[in-house]
């Protein structure tokens, strides 16, 4: 069984529930050591004077924070310490808000919330079914890891999840990002209902098991050929940008495309 990484209690209104938070998803990443080239040798870094070269040893390294160009305001860990936020034991729910209410781009990371014992589940059921019933998230403040989050519980399969969200202040705002922001008037007529088509043509049930991390797959393999001495194949090169004067041919055939392939897999009654 996996091990709780935080401890404590929902609080909304005056119900209070102890509960667990569990991670909800695990990284598949591999990850690698560095060597040098040609050798067995590890790379290593140390942590160095830029103005000396000598290592610093930890406990003699404090941080700074640029307030100007070459400027900076030298903090120690103590002082940070101080008024870092104590470690909550608390979900303090503020609201019930519509689930349909928050953007995506708000979502962060996702928890599972159980009972901490047994004799907890009722209550805790009892929150699930009315947020499930409401289509509601109870939207709360808690400290984890020294860090403050701002979270959004819901209910999922018979159980609560903890969704961490960003804060407004850290969203940013796509005209401020985008080297080319779309522009000139809003597409209609043909092409409109061909890409419309498409669209239809190309909808399916939301089925998360049909996709995989093919890329960490191929490292996996990569990885394994090496060791037995053999090669991988090479992935295709991507596919080239449709230009704007073959674009309602590239639709059209898309269409098509897709029509066929949906022909081949429904099976003959």
């Amino acid at each position: 069984m996996a091990r709780a990484i935080w401890s404590g209690s929902i609080s909304f209104g005056l119900v209070t529930i102890p509960v667990e938070l569990y991670s909800a998803t695990e990284d598949h990443t591999v990850h690698f050591n560095q060597f040098q080239r040609g050798t067995s040798d590890r790379i290593r870094y140390k942590r160095v004077n830029e103005r000396t070269g000598r290592e610093v040893p930890y406990d003699k390294i404090v941080k700074g924070h640029e307030v100007d160009n070459g400027e900076y305001v030298i903090v120690e860990p103590e002082e940070l310490d101080e008024i870092a936020p104590g470690r909550s034991r608390t979900l303090d729910i503020e609201a019930f808000v519509d689930i349909g209410e928050i953007d995506p781009v708000h979502f962060q990371k996702t928890y599972w919330l159980g009972p901490r014992k047994p004799e907890f589940s009722r209550p805790y059921l009892l929150l699930a079914q009315a947020m499930k019933k409401t289509n509601r998230a109870g939207i709360a403040l808690f400290v984890m890891r020294g860090k403050q989050y701002l979270t959004a519980l819901t209910e999922d399969k018979g159980v609560l999840a903890v969704h961490t969200l960003f804060f407004a202040d850290e969203i940013r705002k796509p005209q401020d990002v985008l080297d080319v922001t779309p522009e000139g008037r809003a597409p209609r007529g043909k092409e409109l209902d061909m890409a419309v088509s498409l669209v239809e043509s190309m909808a399916d049930d939301w089925r998360p098991k049909d996709y995989r991390d093919t890329y960490t797959e191929r490292v996996n393999e990569l990885i394994k050929a090496k060791q037995k001495g053999s090669k991988v194949k090479v992935e295709d090169e991507p596919a080239e940008a449709t230009g704007v004067v073959d674009l309602m041919e590239a639709l059209q055939r898309s269409v098509e495309a897709s029509k066929k392939k949906r022909g081949k897999g429904k099976k003959v009654s």
